[in-house]
């Protein structure tokens, strides 16, 4: 009885193994599920500030601006670019937190360092771009006084604010290059290039300010794939990598 269940055994050939994919992306680890969060909300931010954003023509006063720029849009995608913006020195942070010591380690401290002043910099400009505008337009949309755009680029072009808001957003960039550069250092192979779009888009932060809708909004999503592309090289990265810092 024992040896036909033997041979039947072994004409019947090894047990059929599961289908699938062989090497599935590894779940992120504890130390890593803050960057992968800030990074994943990060993007979402960056997408939506431009994508909700009203975009009247804004080279005359008109009606159809007041209420543009009176409307709840106006105040949410406001809130998702100054969100944003308040997001990256705590994203970079968390980044930093996985890389180790040596020149990785101070590229990333600069780039946490250079982030936070580029945020605190920038952020008040966004306050008075979200409330301030929001109010004169208001109240020109309840008036119609034309010369509420006047106003507006007072707010927008007074000289200390312009200086804080242009000279923040060169700090975030340089922020981005610095973590793309720590990134680079700590990092093999392909993913090594992870956080490199995310760099390209905080360097042209401050020129797409001059530019269309339509860029404008392509602009927010390349930046919303390129923080969700560097989450997923963080899941796909080891926590702390050892060899490459000397």
């Amino acid at each position: 009885m024992t040896t036909r269940h033997s041979i039947s055994a072994t004409l019947s050939g090894p047990a059929a193994q599961p289908s699938g994919p062989t090497d599935p992306a590894p779940p992120a680890s504890a130390s890593q599920r803050p960057a992968v969060a800030a990074l994943a909300a990060l993007g979402a931010l960056v997408l939506l500030f431009p994508a909700l954003r009203p975009w009247p023509d804004e080279s005359v006063a008109t009606p159809a601006l007041a209420r543009a720029m009176a409307s709840d849009r106006w105040i949410v995608a406001h809130l998702c670019g100054a969100a944003a913006i308040a997001l990256w020195p705590f994203a970079a942070a968390q980044v930093a937190r996985l890389l180790p010591a040596g020149r990785a380690g101070r590229s990333a401290r600069a780039a946490v360092l250079t982030g936070g002043a580029g945020a605190a910099l920038v952020l008040p400009y966004f306050g008075a771009e979200i409330f301030a505008i929001h109010e004169l337009a208001g109240r020109a949309v309840t008036t119609w006084d034309p010369t509420f755009l006047d106003s507006i680029d007072d707010i927008r072009l007074q000289p200390v604010a312009a200086t804080m808001f242009g000279s923040g957003l060169l700090l975030l960039a340089a922020s981005g290059v610095l973590l793309a550069v720590a990134w680079w250092q700590a990092r093999d192979g392909a993913v090594r290039w992870a956080a490199v779009p995310l760099a390209a888009a905080l360097v042209l932060f401050l020129p797409q300010f001059f530019a269309g809708e339509t860029e404008r909004v392509t602009h927010g999503a390349l930046a919303g794939i390129a923080a969700w592309l560097l989450a997923a090289a963080v899941v796909r990265s080891p926590g702390t990598p050892a060899g490459r810092d000397a």
